[in-house]
């Protein structure tokens, strides 16, 4: 066989293997009942070749480096220039938006198309497989896949959701399965159930998982019941272990605490700001964000934040319980506990009494 037939022959089956492979890889599809309603969610990225961050962040239209530096819980002087190596996971933040029973990020990102770009290619080659070619031509409304022109903008549209899980708002996060892992993995790693993953990815069969898949899995997160309804970041809410840089910068957010529903920890983030030349007050009187206003028996109340707007910075004074109530199932543990140790260490007791006695005329001790 000649060579430019042979060529022809590895060029079309390439081709068929490569459509194969994006075929073969489940589309990610999150439930999202709470029609219209946006939050925060979270994507892993792998990227394809090595990079940056800041790379990333110009090609998920993130507002500054700082989005990707609190989502991925890094020192807070790490710079765009980080690099992140082939196959590196990097968690992206962005806004979904619930519609008709599914969630997808907010019109973001925007990806500009180059010379020689494919659908295909921006699905599995740029973006990771983590929307397939056929999503960005019907999402984008493009009649023919192949008739696409450079400069053209299209729509990538991430899977996420907005829901509530167990009556208790999370943040959905789209894990990308690594190989060897399973649900129970997954569930144990992350603080959920195999059985809430199976029905929030709407799975019967467990053993069904592979590895590039992206799933839905719920974290635990901190909200605050002090940013008002028309901040511009309003509702916040951040997962567990993780950290949100806000109104421009200057304000940094984190979730310490593994309980449902904790309060949002606020500060002045320390870190240059973005948009504003200077970080505009955070005081409450004579107290800055973050700091004790005034403490009593199980009571302190802290200067919190409140929002932001195009031109100041909110607070508020926040009571909050510094004393843990105690529950009746941990109570109940511990004196099962106690119980245990009381009714296994009392018959050694007697034991030793006995033979004490025997060898002894002396009484018990």
């Amino acid at each position: 066989m000649g060579g430019l037939p042979r060529l022809f022959l590895v060029i079309i089956f390439g081709a068929a293997a490569a459509s194969w492979v994006v075929e073969a890889q489940p589309q990610a599809r999150f439930k999202c009942s709470s029609e219209g309603k946006t939050c925060r969610s979270l994507v892993d990225y792998s990227s394809p070749n090595e990079t940056t961050l800041g790379h990333i962040q110009k090609l998920f239209n993130l507002k500054h480096v700082l989005d990707i530096v609190g989502a991925n819980a890094f020192p807070s002087t790490t710079r765009g220039n980080r690099t992140v190596g082939k196959g590196q996971i990097i968690k992206i933040p962005f806004q979904c938006r619930c519609a008709n029973g599914t969630g997808l990020s907010n019109k973001t990102p925007l990806y500009t198309i180059r010379k020689d770009d494919t659908l295909s290619h921006i699905a599995m080659g740029v973006f990771s497989g983590l929307v397939t070619y056929q999503q960005l031509q019907a999402l984008n409304n493009i009649p023919d896949a192949t008739l696409i022109q450079p400069g053209q903008k299209v729509w990538i549209p991430l899977p996420c959701s907005c829901d509530q899980v167990d009556a208790t708002d999370a943040v959905h996060y789209g894990h990308l399965v690594a190989r060897g892992s399973s649900f129970q993995q997954i569930a144990l790693q992350y603080g959920t159930t195999q059985d809430a993953l199976l029905d929030l990815n709407n799975i019967s069969d467990p053993k069904s998982l592979q590895a590039g898949q992206i799933i839905d899995v719920p974290l635990k997160a901190c909200s605050s019941s002090t940013v008002k309804n028309d901040s511009l970041d309003y509702p916040l809410l951040v997962a567990k272990g993780m950290d949100t840089y806000t109104a421009n910068g200057c304000v940094k957010c984190s979730c310490n605490n593994a309980a449902d529903n904790a309060t949002l920890q606020c500060e002045p983030s320390q870190v240059k700001p973005y948009k504003w030349d200077t970080c505009p007050s955070m005081l409450c009187g004579n107290s800055t964000i973050g700091n004790v206003t005034s403490a009593a028996s199980c009571t302190r109340t802290i200067c919190a934040y409140a929002g932001y707007n195009n031109q100041t910075i909110s607070t508020a004074l926040s009571n909050e319980s510094t004393c843990s109530a105690p529950t009746g199932s941990g109570a109940s543990r511990n004196s099962l506990q106690g119980w245990g140790w009381n009714h296994l260490l009392m018959p050694l007791y007697f034991l030793f009494c006995l033979s004490f006695l025997v060898n002894s005329n002396a009484t018990c001790p």
